[in-house]
């Protein structure tokens, strides 16, 4: 396949950032890539395993000759991890980045690089693994890629955009930002949050049960600590960056819990069933729909997260 961009710069280089630099080896072998990371660990072992072309050692020479630059970065370093490489930057050079969320993000970036063009993006994808030796170039496969363009954003940039992830393996969706936030708050953020709060609470208990609740830890609760093994810089920078939408989000499922804790109380055994009668055909949508499948154990493989969503 014909690649879209012939010179591509990862800035960051762990889980989604090895990710993207293997899925482009892997589809668009053409393409050269340069890679930066504000770890010398990290770089030493991106080097080591041949994780990019180039690794750099510093964002300027990584990106100087970029036609594409992808942000790797937590939400909350993304403005100063552009800044730093603003002044060599190409100007025709096209940047986007992988964040989980998208309004501050395309604050932050256009501020740090006014005279480029900005196209925000969000893969949605990902495991509970970070570091260099996480990533797999599977990951984008029949998975969406949201891309939140801004406004009066030039219509080729956007289609080159659009047509990499593709070639990664994504599906592709198009949205407003702010509205990209809200949706994502739900899908995601929140269930990230009740799963650190559940672990948590479980961690409280421990002596209290004498180790039994890791000990007969049950399908969901394994799931929950799965998604509680995430990332803490990523999440973090997430809920602070999205706070508004998540704190709405929250509202609501509070408001419901408030709700089905009544049910309970009262038993209200109608209540119950009818809730989780509606619950049960959203879980058969998502199948349907391909996001993930009946298997036993949620349909997720040996392999490093390959099933496994963010």
């Amino acid at each position: 396949m014909t690649a879209p961009f012939s010179r591509i710069a990862v800035i960051g280089l762990g889980l989604l950032g090895g990710s993207v630099a293997r899925a482009i080896a892997a589809c668009l072998p053409d393409a050269v890539t340069t890679g930066f990371d504000a770890d010398p660990q990290v770089r030493a072992r991106a080097r080591a395993i041949g994780l990019v072309d180039t690794v750099a050692e510093t964002a300027g020479d990584a990106v100087r000759a970029a036609d594409l630059l992808v942000l790797c970065v937590p939400v909350g370093a993304m403005g100063a991890a552009a800044t730093a490489l603003a002044a060599d930057l190409p100007a025709g050079a096209i940047v986007t980045d992988v964040g989980s969320s998208k309004a501050s993000v395309a604050r932050a970036l256009a501020e740090a690089l006014p005279d480029h063009v900005v196209i925000p993006a969000h893969p949605v994808a990902g495991t509970e693994q970070s570091g260099p030796d996480a990533g797999f170039a599977t990951l984008f496969r029949n998975r969406w890629c949201i891309v939140t363009p801004p406004e009066g954003v030039d219509p080729t940039a956007l289609a080159r955009l659009v047509g990499f992830w593709e070639a990664l393996g994504a599906r592709v969706e198009t949205m407003d930002a702010e509205h990209h936030d809200r949706v994502l708050a739900v899908t995601s953020h929140l269930p990230h949050l009740i799963a650190y709060t559940i672990v948590g609470t479980a961690s409280d208990l421990e002596q209290v049960t004498q180790s039994e609740v890791i000990k007969f830890s049950a399908g969901g609760f394994r799931d929950f600590t799965r998604i509680a093994a995430s990332d803490p810089t990523m999440w973090r920078d997430v809920f602070l960056s999205n706070r508004e939408a998540v704190l709405e989000m929250l509202q609501r499922f509070t408001e419901d819990l408030t709700e089905l804790q009544k049910a309970i109380r009262k038993g209200d055994g109608e209540t119950l069933f009818d809730h989780f009668t509606r619950t049960r055909a959203i879980r058969r949508g998502i199948i349907a729909m391909g996001q993930d499948d009946a298997r036993p154990d949620f349909g997720r493989s040996d392999h490093a997260g390959a099933d496994k969503p963010a």
